[in-house]
């Protein structure tokens, strides 16, 4: 979502506190992503869904998950264009789903389990890509280790039920959407942490270098 695999931040404090202010940018449209995606956890376990409705309110979800996707700045252009790729390839199924003549709860299981397998492999390649650029870059391999099992359990019964797709997708809104916000919270700290870090550092060479010289200096000329 932040750092695309293979790109390798500049570790300066100038070009990493543009990066951090950059990433910290998208913490008002996570917060808002998280909160969504809970309200749509509780309502997909509080509302009797047909196969047909629950297909429309999936899709709908792929959609706005895509549009926030898209919209997500990373660390660079790389970055930024693998964001846009994912929001178009989560829209692109959204619609898909919608459009889908009286859908199957077969056919939604198979959308659904894929794109959670897909989505959660791409965040944990996101997430080890980012763990020397975020603090907190664990919560993004939470995101895709929730988000793979789900898929999986999606996609292991060809017989699945109604009840099982509703169960799995509220699972996935409610822990995503949480983890979401936190994640939220915690790049708009970024930039702060950064500050905070290189500050630490340069205090600590600064004492470092202020003891007496070596004896081997003194009364050279």
């Amino acid at each position: 979502m932040f750092v695309t695999p293979g790109t390798t931040p500049d570790v300066g404090h100038t070009l990493t506190r543009t990066a951090a202010e950059r990433i910290a940018r998208n913490w008002p449209v996570l917060l808002l992503n998280g909160v969504l995606l809970v309200v749509a956890g509780f309502l997909i376990f509080s509302i009797d869904w047909t196969v047909s409705e629950l297909a429309t309110f999936l899709g709908a979800l792929f959609i706005f998950q895509g549009v926030v996707e898209a919209m997500t700045t990373g660390i660079d252009a790389r970055a930024r264009r693998a964001n846009v790729v994912a929001g178009l390839l989560s829209i692109a199924t959204g619609i898909v789903i919608i459009a889908w003549p009286a859908p199957g709860v077969l056919a939604v299981a198979i959308f659904l389990g894929a794109w959670l397998i897909v989505s959660g492999t791409v965040g944990i390649a996101g997430a080890f890509a980012a763990r020397r650029l975020l603090p907190d870059w664990w919560l993004l391999l939470i995101l895709g280790v929730v988000e793979i099992p789900l898929g999986v359990l999606a996609l292991a019964a060809p017989g699945a039920t109604l009840a099982a797709l509703i169960t799995v997708a509220g699972i996935w809104a409610v822990v995503i959407g949480v983890i979401r916000i936190v994640i939220a919270f915690q790049i708009k700290s970024l930039p702060a942490d950064v500050d905070q870090a290189f500050s630490a550092a340069r205090n600590g060479a600064v004492t470092r270098s202020s003891g007496p010289p070596k004896r081997a200096a003194v009364g050279q000329s």
